[in-house]
């Protein structure tokens, strides 16, 4: 068997980082994205590297959908030369950006940038990537915990959560015929930097989170990129269409 290439978008740091590292650590080769931390993305690519796995790093900006035709020869140009190859396996849609807004506060800026990363951007991303994708290929969304349960000030972003999590029925449906899988993974809340650390870092959050979570804790980054190189394994090749919630037991 050939080995597999995945791209993560927002590869560079988060979930999006530890994800491709488990990833790497089952043999899978990288192609992670950066919008603005390249040193961060070189720096996975080399802790990747240096435990014998293939890695390579490329900018991208979800958000602008005028530069996915050149990331795209940027993605073919880069198969060819690290894996001389012409198509990969999977796409995880990690890129993301937070907003804690009030609903009445919520600007329409603030609304359209979140609309072009985690909507629009997947939406035509994937889109102009399928033409590479091997068929058999896997996609792996990223929706939120926030998209079934409701916490005050993260409706704009919750929203575009539910409709990526639409999307992706659609996505299994109409791909099916090239063998193609669609699902989407719901994280709950997680200590890293997103959304300015507000969960690993405000301490009276954190165990509010915790005790309203089965397990009796808030997520780490290792849980939520185990649960990615699970979801994109051979053993859940049937698995099709699916939103999985990884939260620990999150509102019960």
């Amino acid at each position: 068997m050939s080995e597999r290439i995945a791209i993560v978008t927002g590869g560079s740091r988060g979930l999006g980082k530890n994800a491709a590292l488990k990833l790497a650590e089952k043999g899978v080769g990288i192609l992670l994205t950066w919008n603005s931390g390249e040193q961060d993305a070189l720096e996975v690519v080399r802790e990747i590297e240096q435990k014998g796995g293939k890695a390579a790093a490329l900018q991208l900006n979800v958000g602008d959908v005028a530069s996915f035709e050149h990331f795209a020869r940027q993605v073919q140009e880069t198969l060819q030369q690290q894996w001389q190859r012409d198509s990969f396996d999977y796409l995880l849609n990690n890129a993301g950006v937070g907003l804690y807004a009030p609903f009445m506060e919520t600007t329409e800026a603030q609304f359209d940038n979140l609309v072009n990363i985690h909507f629009k951007g997947p939406f035509f991303l994937t889109q102009r990537l399928l033409p590479l994708m091997k068929d058999g290929g896997r996609i792996l969304n990223v929706s939120s915990g926030l998209a079934r349960f409701t916490l005050p000030g993260s409706g704009a972003y919750a929203a575009m959560k539910g409709a990526m999590e639409v999307l992706t029925r659609y996505q299994a449906k109409e791909l099916g015929a090239r063998g193609i899988t669609a699902n989407i993974i719901a994280p709950g809340a997680i200590e890293t930097d997103f959304g300015g650390g507000r969960v690993r870092d405000n301490a009276t959050l954190n165990q509010q989170i915790a005790g309203q979570t089965a397990l009796g804790r808030v997520g780490l980054p290792d849980d939520i990129g185990d649960a990615i190189a699970a979801l994109l394994s051979d053993e859940l090749g049937w698995m099709n269409a699916q939103r999985i919630e990884v939260s620990g037991g999150m509102f019960l």
